[in-house]
């Protein structure tokens, strides 16, 4: 089966004065893939998802996302436009919700974009132009599809601040996936979770890969959900590759296990 390249990176850099936080990294993430960038703390994987979404400007390097048959080059984009034209989204490591927020308002709140551009800018929606009426009742449609599939209808209306911690990360990357991305990033998703919520957060990603054949980039130090879901795996130290391919490979492989896994256990 062919794999279709979706996210390149080549010969990424990222320097803070004289610190070199990225150096010269390289890899490639699949179309319809969980990719995983594992790494000690340290290692620059969320330097990497910072250069990726625009947070920062790469020292060095190229980033190309292959959409719709054209390779845009996200370096060159400002962030709102790799949300908006690359379809780029991520997560962060510490949830952030709108916790004053319902629970529905905070997927609604994701299509802020779809439905500035149908209300003419917020023209459109001060008159109550059918473009407008259309275009949000499609967001709250959209909304209400992803509180079913994360189990949260019933709450609805509640403070978004008032969930569990497990279902405010559901929530988080349904208001995500609310966007309709061609590449999720999620940086460190399982964070906090129980061993419970974590496997249901690997069933959850799978879930999404499989139905919307989008590509997931995972940075995870939880290597149960990193070892039993990813299809391909980077292995960052000290700003550096140390390792790339699929998880029994990278399970095995001496650098890591010396770098981040631990000693290896006999038989």
């Amino acid at each position: 089966m062919t794999r279709d390249a979706l996210l390149t990176v080549d010969n990424l850099s990222m320097r803070f004065g004289g610190v070199v936080a990225i150096d010269d990294v390289s890899f490639t993430a699949y179309g319809h893939e969980i990719t995983a960038i594992i790494g000690p703390n340290g290692a620059g994987k969320t330097t990497v998802f910072n250069c990726l979404t625009g947070f920062y400007r790469p020292s060095g390097g190229r980033l190309a996302l292959n959409r719709d048959g054209k390779s845009l080059r996200l370096e060159r984009l400002k962030g709102h436009r790799i949300v908006r034209d690359a379809g780029v989204v991520r997560t962060f490591q510490n949830v952030r919700l709108f916790a004053g927020m319902t629970v529905l308002e905070n997927l609604v709140v994701a299509q802020h974009a779809v439905l500035t551009r149908a209300s003419y800018y917020n023209f459109g929606g001060l008159l109550g132009l059918k473009s407008y009426r259309n275009a949000e009742r499609a967001a709250i449609g959209r909304a209400r599809e992803w509180l079913d599939r994360i189990e949260l209808t019933a709450r609805a209306d509640e403070p978004a601040g008032n969930l569990p911690y497990g279902a405010q990360r559901r929530l988080e990357i349904a208001r995500a996936m609310c966007t309709g991305p061609r590449l999720l990033c999620l940086d460190e998703p399982a964070a906090g979770l129980n061993p419970h919520e974590s496997a249901d957060l690997a069933r959850f990603l799978v879930a999404i890969r499989d139905r919307f054949s989008i590509g997931i980039l995972l940075i995870e130090h939880d290597m149960s959900v990193v070892m039993g879901i990813s299809d391909h795996i980077i292995v960052l130290n000290y700003g550096q590759k140390i390792a790339d391919g699929a998880a029994a490979e990278v399970r095995h492989d001496p650098t890591v296990i010396a770098a981040y896994l631990g000693e290896e256990e006999d038989g």
